[in-house]
């Protein structure tokens, strides 16, 4: 299918992703077709293993090469500088190029067959909330996909951290599945984490992530009243209840318990949007977690998710 032009829908360790054949401009661009995503946003290309890296990208630095060796396979995405076997269609017409190794078993015998790079954005619409089951592909995508490989629910459950790569001192341009925390370790320096940044890059839009139902962002301790009050309103209001108010009985229409483990959170994020969506809530009150370990990308998903969204429609 993916020799053929298709879209296939892909398991990776984070989210699911749209993939097509990286070399091919026609089927990349119907992936920002079925997507609705601005052609000027950059895709991902996945690809099959660290010994591939300079087929894709030119001038490496050897800090980038030292954290494709430890962290590939893995949810970590490097910007480098294009190498020519990239088309401009896959990277919006950047001459930058994001690269990533999956650690998934099925993304990985995916990619070994192929013999190619797969570019995947996550397989939803542009700036909705990312699928982490096969089955959140075929809700939001029908059958604008080709086909779409089940490899169960997704460990990670947020997509990879982007690492600007193309310097001698590299920044964190999306907080992901890696830790600003083991970046630092392995570098051996503190490393900055950009909300915008002069590299186009996925996630950056104010507004992503997004469930049809708006979200409120307020301190935990203000969480319930907030809820409570929205209620008495008229809204049909769905709650993530910190774990500091565990025991904490709401008046809402429905109520997530977040967990206390942060890679539970990380892992669940996205399907307690799309429960509380299905659910019917039309807005849904969230407290951030501290904001370290995996807590920094959680973070960063809640505050687009609740990020302003053009006027007239329900997500960007």
């Amino acid at each position: 299918m993916l020799r053929a032009g298709g879209l296939v829908a892909l398991p990776t360790e984070t989210v699911y992703g749209l993939g097509a054949d990286a070399e091919n401009p026609a089927a990349v661009a119907r992936v920002f077709e079925v997507k609705g995503r601005p052609p000027t946003h950059p895709l991902i290309v996945h690809i099959g293993g660290a010994e591939h890296l300079g087929d894709w990208a030119e001038d490496v630095p050897a800090t980038a090469r030292l954290l494709a060796e430890r962290f590939w396979p893995g949810p970590l995405t490097l910007v480098l500088r294009r190498g020519r076997r990239v088309p401009l269609e896959a990277t919006g017409g950047l001459e930058t190029v994001a690269l990533r190794v999956p650690d998934h078993p099925v993304a990985l015998a995916l990619l070994s067959a192929f013999g190619g790079g797969v570019a995947a954005p996550s397989a939803n619409r542009f700036g909705s909330v990312s699928p982490t089951t096969a089955d959140h592909v075929r809700a939001e995508l029908g059958d604008a996909v080709d086909f779409v490989l089940d490899g169960g629910p997704c460990e990670v459950g947020v997509e990879s951290t982007i690492v600007d790569a193309t310097g001698d001192t590299p920044s964190v341009l999306r907080p992901g599945g890696v830790t600003r925390e083991d970046l630092e370790a392995v570098l051996g320096r503190p490393l900055a984490v950009h909300s915008t940044s002069r590299v186009r890059v996925p996630g950056q839009h104010p507004s992503h992530y997004a469930p049809r139902a708006r979200v409120v962002l307020v301190e935990p301790e203000k969480v319930v009243a907030e809820a409570e009050q929205a209620q008495e309103l008229g809204h049909h209001v769905g709650v993530f209840l910190p774990p500091s108010l565990a025991d904490a009985k709401v008046k809402a229409h429905a109520v997530v318990e977040v967990p206390a483990s942060p890679a539970a959170y990380a892992r669940g994020l996205y399907g307690f949007l799309r429960e509380l969506d299905l659910q019917g809530c039309d807005l849904i009150v969230a407290s951030l977690p501290v904001e370290e370990g995996l807590g920094l990308a959680i973070a960063n998903r809640l505050r687009r998710a609740a990020g302003p969204r053009p006027s007239g429609t329900d997500t960007v």
